[in-house]
């Protein structure tokens, strides 16, 4: 089993969703966050003054799969969020050792 951490452009998230809803991953958590990466953010104008962007909306899916479905979950968040534009993203893969669903007990591949 394994988790993917995605954080992409929150323009994106709607999509990666559908795409994934149609290859049969049906639950993911999404969190609105902030961050910048090598693009360090961006400098914006307001009512004639200039202010520094640092930290970039991005939003951060997570979502577990089994390690079968490791591959084309991942083509399909990478396939979805490519603009080819700097800031579309980053996509960290981790190693699940347990998963509980607590409402039954199951555990392991039964519980995602």
């Amino acid at each position: 089993m394994k988790l993917i951490t995605a954080i992409v452009k929150p323009e994106q998230a709607d999509n990666i969703k559908r795409k994934l809803n149609e290859i049969g991953v049906h639950g993911l958590t999404m969190t609105e966050v902030k961050g910048y990466g090598r693009q360090k953010g961006h400098t914006e104008f307001y009512r004639g003054s200039k202010y520094e962007v640092t930290f970039l909306p991005k939003t951060k899916l997570e979502i577990a799969v089994s390690t079968s479905k490791l591959k084309k979950v991942i083509d399909t968040i990478v396939n979805t969020a490519r603009t080819g534009k700097i800031g579309d993203g980053k996509i960290f893969v981790t190693n699940l050792q347990q998963v509980i669903r607590i409402r039954t007990g199951e555990k392991g591949q039964k519980a995602i």
